[in-house]
């Protein structure tokens, strides 16, 4: 079989460009790309996420007042990007404050970073409870 030149299509050509750049993501991460995309997946992992990625600490109550969900919702969700390696947790008294996982590989950040820009900003909204 043989295909046309890229000259010929450009659609081959971009599509081909594309794998190469999954493939190269891929084979520079610990974990597999679907885990990754997979915790991108749902709409409200993605915009804790967005509000997150700042790196600065999130309180959960700061997220549920944002995105307008349950505690239960959101801590199921946040633990979702966590077990993904997105995010790292720190208990303060009787809240849990998320941030950035600072350790995430390059080739991850890249993605999230490319995703996030994708997406309009969020409307701000204060959290009452203050880090210790």
């Amino acid at each position: 079989m043989r295909f046309p030149g890229p000259a010929k299509s450009p659609l081959l050509l971009m599509c081909l460009k594309a794998h190469m750049r999954v493939n190269a993501y891929a084979g520079n991460m610990d974990r597999p790309i679907d885990e990754l995309l997979n915790a991108l997946s749902e709409p409200t992992r993605l915009r804790a996420l967005q509000m997150v990625w700042d790196g600065e600490e999130h309180c959960v109550c700061e997220l549920m007042d944002r995105l307008g969900v349950t505690q239960s919702r959101m801590s199921r969700h946040m633990g979702r990007l966590k077990a993904a390696g997105l995010l790292v947790d720190r208990r303060d008294a009787q809240w849990v404050r998320y941030r950035r996982n600072p350790a995430l590989p390059p080739a991850w950040t890249a993605v999230v970073d490319a995703i996030l820009a994708a997406l309009p900003p969020l409307e701000n909204a204060l959290c009452h409870r203050k880090a210790a």
